[in-house]
């Protein structure tokens, strides 16, 4: 059974007529009535009852003609799928994140782009940046919004976001009166830091600011998210240093403060496989330029 014999069939079926079927069709009537002949004998049964001056369908024939209607909506469905995919316009992309880039940048990307590709499942998995280059590399994850540096000849970056950081100190500490400090201000504190294994580069820049003030932080706690160091501030336990947009965290029991001079900043950049030139990601790639250009 061909497509085209349930073209011809529905013509006939629609026009019950051979000849307007034929001219409908832009073909002679001879080769039309074999055709669907031949669908009558693979299907073995009759479609249509057919006398000199009429033409009608028989009760499987109209059952048939009902079922290729279905077939044909959806092979129309089908096509606009594929024509949607090439486009870029559906499929499925896996994002990796770390959980700050929800605190800004994650959120205003992702809604640009569902609001232009509706029909893209996106899907997402929190992680920390070294663990999503590996999940980069092992193609488990097609996008990453990571913390840049990163130092890989297989994964291409694009920078998104830059902001300075500030320090955060528990509600009723002295500190908190003080509209800025400066790194010298917290040589005495003890610090609740991210893991550098999570987050190395801004780990390093930390340690980094702290030795250009004169002193080396005393590290009371590493923990693994930025939710979890601002936690523990607002428990008393320390203070610390984190993203300007951790201060959308609306805590209660804690205080944000700028900080003056050279103070720690901190990258989010998108990060893809160099190799990979799906439309998806390609499509993904021009949202995030284009919220970049508008800041």
């Amino acid at each position: 059974m061909e497509l085209r014999q349930l073209e011809y069939f529905t013509a006939v079926a629609e026009e019950l007529h051979f000849g307007r079927a034929a001219l409908r069709l832009q073909m002679t009537q001879p080769p039309l009535s074999q055709q669907i002949l031949q669908l009558e004998r693979e299907l073995g049964v009759k479609l249509l009852k057919r006398t000199k001056r009429h033409v009608e369908l028989t009760s499987a024939g109209k059952v048939f003609l009902q079922e290729i209607r279905h077939v044909f909506t959806q092979l129309e469905r089908a096509k606009d799928a594929a024509l949607r995919a090439e486009m870029g316009m559906l499929g499925r992309l896996v994002l990796g994140f770390v959980g700050s880039a929800t605190f800004d940048i994650l959120p205003i990307i992702v809604r640009a782009f569902q609001e232009q590709f509706p029909y893209v499942d996106l899907v997402f998995h929190e992680m920390s940046t070294p663990m999503q280059i590996e999940a980069l590399h092992h193609k488990e994850i097609d996008i990453g919004f990571v913390r840049t540096p990163v130092a890989d000849p297989f994964i291409s970056l694009c920078s998104v976001h830059q902001e300075t950081c500030i320090a955060v100190v528990p509600k009723l500490h002295p500190l908190a009166q003080r509209a800025s400090i400066s790194m010298g201000d917290l040589s005495t504190e003890r610090f609740i830091l991210v893991e550098r294994e999570v987050w190395p580069s801004w780990y390093d820049d930390i340690l980094s600011k702290c030795r250009d003030a004169g002193f080396s932080p005393i590290v009371r706690q590493h923990v693994k998210e930025i939710q979890t160091v601002v936690g523990l501030v607002a428990a008393g336990l320390s203070i610390s240093i984190v993203p300007r947009s951790t201060a959308k965290l609306h805590g209660r029991d804690v205080t944000y403060v700028s900080i003056e001079g050279e103070a720690p900043r901190v990258e989010m950049s998108i990060a893809w496989r160099t190799d990979d030139n799906s439309t998806l990601v390609k499509q993904f790639l021009d949202t995030a330029t284009g919220y970049k250009k508008r800041r």
